[in-house]
């Protein structure tokens, strides 16, 4: 695969998302009354984009992103490429996608906005079919996956967290959107609990969800997930539901 390294940086004004690095500005909002006043917040994000080899050679591609975990958070992208599809990627594999990799700043956690804003700055620079827009990630970034569902889940064909959490509540939110969730049976820093109620809740959502959990494993239950072949073949199974 092609791999590049970008940096993004964000402009949030109201409603309106401006990048004016790499990218064209969005209108801002019209419309708003005279006392109303705009809240301006800056966010730079660093991230791993790979593409395929025979990029060119298609009109469109499918997107996996990657949300890495709390160790990896920092300014130096080496760092997302400690696990996950950017460490496959450097040893050599290859992908049916375009991966997106961004770096979470030290002291952050994942924001549903800033990934939106960026996979947008990605579909716009990039050849992807956005019906095939898929996220994962591990930990913190297991936790970042399901938020980011939640956020938008008409944007994603299906979603892959991995010894992460989140609040059963939104999972009617997101039961359109296939999911494929893993944990180790032995995680003493995310418990498999916090995957089994986010699983249990979309059932009784009635969402479709796959649940693999490793009865050895303890928080690294990605690296057996990342290498295993099945995972990708079924994430080019999906597509997102028809609006």
């Amino acid at each position: 695969m092609k791999k590049l390294t970008l940096k993004i940086a964000i402009l949030l004004v109201g409603a309106a998302v401006l990048v004016p690095f790499m990218a064209s500005a969005a209108e801002p909002t019209t419309g708003q009354k005279p006392c109303e006043l705009d809240r301006t917040i800056k966010v730079q994000m660093k991230y791993l984009l790979a593409l395929p080899k025979d990029y060119d050679q298609k009109e469109s591609w499918p997107l996996l992103l990657f949300l890495h975990g709390a160790g990896e958070r920092g300014d130096n992208l080496d760092l997302v490429k400690m696990h996950g599809p950017p460490k496959l990627i450097e040893a050599g594999k290859e992908f049916p996608f375009i991966v997106v990799s961004p770096q979470c700043p030290n002291d952050h956690w994942w924001e549903p906005v800033e990934l939106a804003a960026l996979l947008d700055e990605i579909v716009e620079k990039q050849k992807v079919d956005q019906d095939r827009i898929y996220v994962t990630g591990l930990s913190m970034g297991g936790f970042g996956t399901w938020s980011l569902a939640a956020y938008q889940p008409k944007r994603f064909a299906a979603v892959v967290p991995i010894c992460g959490g989140g609040e059963p509540i939104i999972a009617k939110l997101f039961t359109p959107i296939p999911a494929w969730v893993f944990h180790g049976a032995k995680d003493f820093v995310v418990p498999l609990e916090r995957s089994e109620k986010m699983v249990e809740a979309m059932k009784q959502a009635g969402g479709i969800v796959k649940f693999t959990v490793y009865p050895e494993a303890g928080h690294d239950s990605w690296t057996e997930s990342y290498a295993n072949p099945e995972l990708y073949d079924w994430l080019l199974q999906q597509k997102r539901a028809a609006k």
